[in-house]
């Protein structure tokens, strides 16, 4: 029931302001020839798996995605031919092999269509690719960087993107909710990981978007975590970051539970973090700066006596890619547009005691931000229990 409500009111929106910006009859590729202003003599060539997944709508192998006004192509060898005229197509696929390397494709492309410029991403390619790539197209085709531009596409989300995000989303929530009664004193980090992990598949992730980081105890203050063999005790205040990735698109979700009462200390902790969330949530909108927004939380967090103790930024876009632009942070100057998906996760983090983070998926919709991410974020704390 909870996903039919949640699909009815997306499907409203999908016809309202999240696509401002954004031209409905156009796919990805026709976005990215529009937005650099190409003419008849440019191409693009992108190496970027993500972007490739973008501008293709769909395909995951390895390659270079070439798009001029004449040609759709994706550039791969045998292993992966079959594989992207299946996901993509409306590409054409031409195949490398060990003496007509991606390079030598992209030279006979250019030569072909009479390209003077292609403009590719300086901000992936090795100094050694890139060389590569130059020697073989001819001085007589000039490079330019793509300045991210496909990145900057992909920062305001179409409503199929938010729907498959929401999906993710919904995973999520689905497996903290059934995660909740397996925690246990005894239990390990790692097994609770491993656990978690496990029904992020069962309820339908792909994969998962990141690393699950499970920090209990005097580990919480550890922001990234990695889940050992610390064993859960009572009294623990315990931090779960995680993710499903769904259709090609990622969530990112983060609670702090109590095993039983915490200290005084740890609760204050929590409601800290609480309302420093709630009033960045209920401050988001379009035209807002990224960094002012970052600055109520640190603001907040400090005057309650927790200055220097969340040393990261408050949230980060969400797409394809885990991390994605804009960011929620001290210096992003970005301006928020309808149509950004981003996290607001604060945290405080106390060496030798622990620490809390919250974190929830929003999408930037107007004046009143859509939280993707539906489980509750009251204190939990669970019942104590003897050790297993």
């Amino acid at each position: 029931m909870m996903r039919a409500m949640i699909k009815s009111s997306l499907d409203v929106s999908a016809t309202g302001r999240i696509r401002k910006g954004v031209t409905d009859s156009m796919n990805a590729a026709e976005r990215l020839i529009d937005q650099l202003h190409m003419g008849a003599n440019t191409a693009v060539a992108v190496h970027n798996p993500s972007n490739m997944f973008y501008l293709t709508d769909g395909y995951t192998g390895e390659g270079v995605v070439y798009v001029s006004q004449a040609s759709r192509v994706i550039i791969t060898d045998f292993r992966y031919t079959e594989q992207a005229e299946r996901q993509a197509p409306g590409f054409r696929v031409e195949m490398t092999d060990k003496t007509r390397h991606d390079t030598n494709v992209l030279a006979e492309l250019v030569r072909a269509e009479g390209i003077t410029e292609l403009r590719v991403e300086t901000d992936y390619l090795s100094v050694d690719d890139y060389e590569k790539l130059r020697a073989d197209i001819g001085e007589e085709v000039s490079c330019a960087s793509l300045n991210k531009a496909p990145q900057l596409l992909r920062q305001v989300k179409t409503p199929p993107e938010v729907l498959t995000i929401r999906k993710a989303c919904d995973i999520t929530s689905e497996a903290f909710s059934a995660i909740l009664p397996k925690i246990r004193p005894g239990m390990t980090e790692k097994e609770l990981q491993i656990e978690l992990d496990f029904t992020l598949f069962r309820l339908g992730a792909d994969e998962l978007a990141f690393d699950t980081i499970i920090a209990s105890g005097e580990n919480g203050s550890l922001c990234h975590a990695i889940p050992g063999g610390r064993t859960l005790k009572n009294g623990d205040m315990i931090t779960m970051d995680f993710g499903a990735k769904v259709g090609g698109y990622c969530s990112d979700m983060t609670r702090t539970v109590a095993l039983g009462q915490p200290s005084a200390e740890m609760r204050k902790v929590y409601d800290t973090v609480l309302r420093a969330q709630s009033m960045c949530e209920e401050a988001l909108m379009a035209g807002k700066v990224c960094s002012e927004i970052d600055k109520l939380a640190r603001d907040y967090i400090d005057a309650r006596g927790y200055a220097g103790r969340f040393g990261h930024g408050l949230g980060h876009s969400v797409g394809i890619d885990i991390h994605e632009d804009p960011r929620l942070n001290q210096v992003c100057r970005d301006v928020l547009k309808a149509g950004i998906i981003i996290t607001v996760e604060p945290g405080v983090y106390l060496p030798g005691l622990g620490g809390v983070r919250i974190e929830d998926m929003l999408l930037i919709d107007g004046e009143t931000p859509r939280d993707l991410t539906e489980f509750p974020k009251t204190f939990t704390v669970l019942p104590e229990r003897a050790d297993r």
